[in-house]
């Protein structure tokens, strides 16, 4: 028999999936793909490749979010009749596996749900992360080379393709700075919820008299743009390009060329590098679309010109500005100062274990900023 408990839940998890399918407009993305599935069947549909290009990737971006949604309906259709069965027959072994489905459909609607709020323009975008350490020295380098594992670990879980595109090492441990490419199915989305000061408290293992330390990073993502995403004009008279020698790993080819690529956009100053590559020529081109991501999103702090700057609220690196706290001694707590969502497994949390801070995030509306009421607890 199954108890009146679970049988709301079957009711609320029926109501939810309604409400998910037509807050998406599935239907309307249904008959948008047919539409567009007509061009792609033109004779004359490739004669403009660049135009063909943007519509068979709008094409599939529609047919996923509209397959992920389906495939969960036909799921909760086979749960409710799984429990037809199961009230008819008293059959306890169906009951058990009625409630486990149930359980797990449950925590799969969460994540649709979760997925709906991505809805910015480029949010399906691929990520661009990078990480900065603070004042600190050696702590902070250290720091910063535990959070770029650690997104390296997050963006792995969920199924994305990571690469390290930049690190630069710091003077005696960990990395100065580095830059991630993260791409999946709305790797952006997800992504730009960490961005923001990041503290970390801990016995410094560097301090020989084992005196707790406080070290800051900066994490900045920006969404990676194609050409045809944004009108971005880059002038060759305003760029700098630097070539060097790679210091990470990649062979005896990568560290014997001049294969890394610095390109400094004179007029506002933004540096961008890249040396993941063997060629020269694919760093380059990398590090041109990083550039205009990164231009384009100026362009657009600037046109906000309101209370909310992406610059000004990621801030100085240090204490005032943190968006989550990581307390690693004398107890053990990772705590988001903007959410006040928060868990004692930080070893979870640094194997990549994210998620509950990315959806709290965006379940709270995306808040860009500190929530004073939180307290910043040592």
């Amino acid at each position: 028999m199954i108890v009146p408990e679970d049988k709301s839940r079957m009711q609320d998890l029926s109501k939810r999936t309604g409400h998910l399918w037509k807050f998406l407009d599935c239907d309307g993305k249904k008959e948008e793909v047919a539409t567009l599935e007509e061009r792609m069947a033109q004779p004359t549909f490739w004669d403009d490749q660049n135009e063909a290009r943007k519509v068979s990737s709008e094409a599939n971006r529609l047919k996923q979010s509209v397959e992920r949604i389906e495939t969960f309906r036909s799921k909760v259709e086979d749960l409710e009749v799984l429990a037809e069965l199961a009230e008819e027959d008293s059959d306890e072994e169906l009951v058990r596996e009625f409630a486990d489905s149930l359980e797990s459909l449950s925590r799969e609607i969460d994540d649709l749900e979760i997925a709906s709020f991505l809805n910015e323009p480029f949010d399906s975008r691929p990520a661009l992360l990078s990480i900065h350490a603070g004042a600190g020295g050696t702590e902070s380098c250290d720091w910063a080379d535990m959070l770029m594992r650690m997104y390296v670990r997050w963006a792995e879980r969920r199924g994305f393709d990571v690469q390290v595109q930049d690190a630069q090492p710091g003077e005696e441990a960990g990395i100065s700075r580095c830059s991630i490419r993260i791409d999946g199915l709305n790797a952006y989305g997800y992504a730009k919820a960490e961005r923001g000061v990041h503290r970390l408290v801990r016995i410094s293992p560097f301090d020989s008299n084992k005196r707790r330390h406080t070290s800051f990073c900066s994490v900045d993502v920006i969404a990676e743009l194609d050409d045809d995403d944004a009108e971005v004009e880059v002038e060759e008279d305003d760029l700098r390009i630097d070539t060097y020698r790679s210091s990470g790993k990649g062979g005896q080819h990568v560290n014997k060329t001049d294969s890394a690529v610095r390109i400094t956009h004179l007029p506002t100053n933004i540096v961008v590098q890249c040396q993941n590559e063997r060629s020269q020529l694919k760093n380059r081109q990398t590090a041109m679309r990083v550039l205009k991501s990164r231009l384009y999103e100026k362009q657009q702090d600037e046109k906000r010109a309101e209370l909310e700057k992406f610059y000004g609220e990621k801030g100085e690196i240090g204490w005032g500005n943190q968006i989550r706290s990581y307390v690693f001694q004398p107890y053990q707590m990772v705590k988001d100062l903007r959410t006040g969502v928060e868990t004692s497994n930080v070893q979870g949390v640094m194997d990549g274990d994210l998620d509950s801070f990315v959806n709290g995030w965006l379940r709270a509306g995306c808040p860009r900023q500190r929530n004073k009421d939180f307290q910043v607890e040592d």
